[in-house]
């Protein structure tokens, strides 16, 4: 017996058209004034902002697949969309973290100079910029790891460009050249650090492990104490999209228990799992004997 609860994820299509759009345009003036001021650190960070209107397009489109009704074909719809977007999300970021490090040792190498006072004022017009975006998203990144995925993409830019402030004053006052591509580094490693994250949860959720925020063993405990159940097995949890998580398992009912009883119980699981365990989909299997019921075993 199975039962599903809709649960639909909510829209974030403004927000995401805002962030495209103010990010593009912030992007083309950022590598404009690094090329002008000859800071590598504006560039990168102009490059970063340019990567993450990609990935801000790519968890968009996952946003949207994810929406789309089940068919014929893919009965449980796009819902496994989401959960690439973020994937996509994380290795577009390590990405964009390679070319910046190559960058950076290629400049401390070979110094130029870099206008500092630039520097510092147009990158702290991105710390506002990304900021103000990754704002638009700060709710729905806690429960969506699609969503995360382009916070986090926009806060690592509001970072990159906060680096690029302090590097831009440092030059100024110092006139030491070295310190753009070292804040480049720097922040290099503070956004891998912020991705890595990302890309293994996103990953477990991809190869269906069960949801971080669920405990495994505190399901099965659940079901092991009900009156009715005897014996749990093949238990499964896994994540149906990045919101929605579903689980079935085969219970295997006490003596006393008659198929009515466990029928019942059936029904009543798909709402006891879903709000102690927030589990939208519950498929369970009822058996008397596991033995002859039971084909798995």
């Amino acid at each position: 017996m199975s039962a599903g609860h809709d649960h639909a994820a909510p829209s974030h299509g403004r927000a995401f058209a805002v962030a495209v759009g103010v990010n593009l345009a912030f992007s083309a003036i950022e590598a404009t004034y690094g090329v002008i001021s000859g800071s590598l650190a504006l560039i990168a960070d102009a490059g970063h902002n340019l990567s993450d209107v990609l990935g801000l397009l790519l968890a968009w489109g996952a946003s949207v697949l994810a929406a789309r009704p089940a068919s014929q074909r893919r009965t449980y719809g796009f819902r496994k969309a989401g959960i690439l977007g973020a994937l996509g999300s994380a290795l577009l970021l390590l990405v964009g973290i390679g070319g910046m490090a190559w960058e950076a040792f290629g400049r401390i190498l070979h110094p130029a100079p870099v206008q500092g006072l630039t520097v510092m004022v147009v990158a702290g017009i991105g710390v506002l910029v990304n900021a103000g975006t990754a704002a638009l998203f700060m709710a729905g990144q806690r429960s969506d790891i699609n969503i995360r995925g382009a916070f986090l993409h926009l806060a690592a830019d509001a970072a990159v460009s906060v680096g690029v402030v302090i590097a831009g004053a440092l030059i100024f006052y110092t006139g030491w050249l070295i310190i753009d591509p070292v804040m480049s580094l720097i922040v290099a490693l503070v956004i891998l650090v912020g991705t890595w994250s990302l890309l293994r949860e996103s990953l477990d959720l991809a190869m269906d492990a069960v949801p971080k925020e669920i405990d495994l063993g505190e399901v099965r405990g659940f079901l092991e104490g009900l009156a009715e159940v005897r014996e749990v097995h093949d238990l499964h949890v896994w994540p149906l999209s990045t919101t929605e998580t579903a689980l079935s398992v085969h219970l295997v009912l006490n003596p006393e228990a008659d198929l009515e009883q466990g029928l019942d119980l059936a029904v009543r699981l798909q709402d006891l799992l879903h709000d102690r365990f927030e589990i939208a989909h519950t498929t369970v299997q009822v058996e008397r004997d596991s033995a002859k019921d039971c084909r798995l075993r």
